[in-house]
């Protein structure tokens, strides 16, 4: 990749530093809420570039904020660092290799994701510092993303309120602007409260939460017919009650995840599922509580700083991968089969491409795909601040997201090469805004006539607070 870019060779001259960054928090795979070794990675390199840090924002220790700079606007760069539970996987591997340990793995690539993003944010401090510009580059470390809507919380407590544009990432099989389309999330829990009882003895004189939490589960499998299309309403059963079929369970919860296409519609979805479980627990003879775990809002896009940032990938071109990544690349799509592959060419609006392991090419901005129906906390912060996110390619096509194949392609050489990519697509977005006024302003008025007929409240209620997670005694 040739570039004569100030900005570019400053990310190359990390390169090194941040491939092993990512290395390092792929080793080290953390659940939400609970990344106190990757936070401290990170941290690390905050403070080696000589970065003002906040500890703990929001109340979150997994969080952290760096700053460099001053006067001018605020550029964020969004990182996270999280990992998914039963993802463990051999790095470099084309099987399933489940390592011994945690089970956690980064099926979904935080560790390139948080790695990228603090690249692109030092990059532009050094870039800041050597051209005498004013202006502020801010990096966020947010913890959570996969359920636990950290980023949501920060929103929340006004820690946006003074960022001029956000720019983020997120690794994929495919190069593009994301095309900003995302489900607003409501994580409730519903515990049942019943009567223990002997199951054989004296049946009657139970009341089974754990029959309170099936017939919640079928009344809301009935309710799927009668909501608006594109609503997704899902759960898992974190309490059942007990080991033992021969006591009537007296407590039992459910997780809900309840999706919806705008915040609006999640609003008026919630009340619906709540009523299923208040009719579970009359025909039970149950009590049932509820508590809110987490909620986001969905994805606001932003034209001009999606032109800006498409502006860069065609400047830099595909992604420069070499025959080894494509033999890699090659051998993890041999276990996904034709399906995977051809889903993700719908879900980017262009052509199939024969005996294409890894992405060679940028998604016009233009396309119209099949959209990836997922929810992420960066939904929060497109609402109160303009905000853009990349797609990179960093692995193979096809590859099934929150997967093995994902964790084992983590520390690949693609990886890597898709993550300093990335660093100079974020980069490079962040100083064409920073350096040309006139495009920040038509970004920020872009984003006012967004919100304007709508604007921007918390999913998360106000008595609700993040679930910290305390800190290992060995750290």
């Amino acid at each position: 990749m040739q570039n004569t870019d100030l900005i570019w060779n400053l990310i190359d001259a990390r390169r090194e530093d941040y491939t092993a960054l990512s290395d390092r928090i792929w080793e080290m795979p953390e659940l939400a809420y609970g990344e106190f070794r990757s936070v401290a990675e990170h941290r690390s390199m905050l403070e080696a570039e000589g970065f003002r840090i906040t500890d703990a924002p929001a109340g979150i220790p997994t969080a952290l904020i760096g700053e460099a700079g001053s006067g001018g606007p605020v550029i964020a760069f969004l990182g996270e660092y999280d990992a998914l539970p039963g993802l463990s996987q051999e790095a470099g591997a084309a099987e399933h290799r489940p390592l011994a340990g945690t089970g956690y793995g980064h099926g979904c690539g935080h560790n390139m994701l948080g790695s990228a993003a603090l690249l692109a944010a030092s990059a532009m401090k050094s870039y800041l510092e050597q051209t005498g510009l004013p202006g502020r580059v801010r990096y966020y470390g947010c913890p959570a993303e996969e359920g636990g809507a950290a980023k949501a919380f920060m929103v929340r407590d006004g820690l946006f309120a003074d960022v001029d544009a956000a720019i983020t990432w997120h690794p994929a099989s495919i190069t593009r602007v994301d095309d900003a389309k995302s489900l607003a999330n409501t994580r409730i829990d519903f515990t049942f409260h019943g009567r223990a009882s002997h199951a054989a003895a004296a049946p009657d004189l139970g009341r089974s939460a754990l029959d309170a939490v099936e017939l919640m589960n079928v009344g809301v499998n009935y309710m799927r017919e009668h909501v608006p299309e594109g609503t997704r309403i899902h759960y898992a059963v974190i309490d059942a009650g007990g080991i033992a079929p021969n006591v009537v369970q007296a407590k039992a919860t459910v997780r809900y995840a309840i999706r919806s296409r705008d915040v609006q519609g999640m609003a008026a979805l919630n009340p619906r599922v709540r009523n299923v479980a208040e009719g579970a627990a009359l025909m039970t003879e149950t009590r049932v509580t509820s508590r809110v775990l987490s909620a986001v809002s969905n994805l606001l896009g932003n034209t001009p700083m999606e032109e800006i940032m498409f502006a860069n990938m065609q400047r830099l071109g595909p992604v420069p991968f070499d025959e080894a990544d494509r033999a890699y690349a090659r051998s993890i799509q041999a276990t996904v089969g034709d399906a995977a592959i051809e889903k993700d060419y719908r879900r980017a609006g262009v052509p199939l491409r024969e005996d294409t392991p890894l992405c060679d090419f940028i998604v016009p901005l233009e396309a119209v795909g099949e959209p990836m129906i997922g929810s992420t906390d960066v939904g929060d912060v497109s609402w109160v601040v303009p905000t853009v996110q990349a797609r990179v390619a960093t692995h193979a096509i096809g590859s099934p997201g929150h997967s093995w194949q994902i964790t084992a392609q983590g520390k690949a050489g693609a990886a890597h090469k898709g993550l300093i990519y990335a660093a100079k697509v974020m980069a490079g977005t962040g100083v064409d805004l920073l350096t040309d006024p006139t495009k920040l302003a038509r970004a920020q008025a872009d984003h006012k006539a967004r919100i304007d007929k709508a604007p921007y409240s918390s999913p998360i209620p106000a008595d609700v607070s993040a679930p910290i997670l305390p800190r290992p005694v060995d750290l």
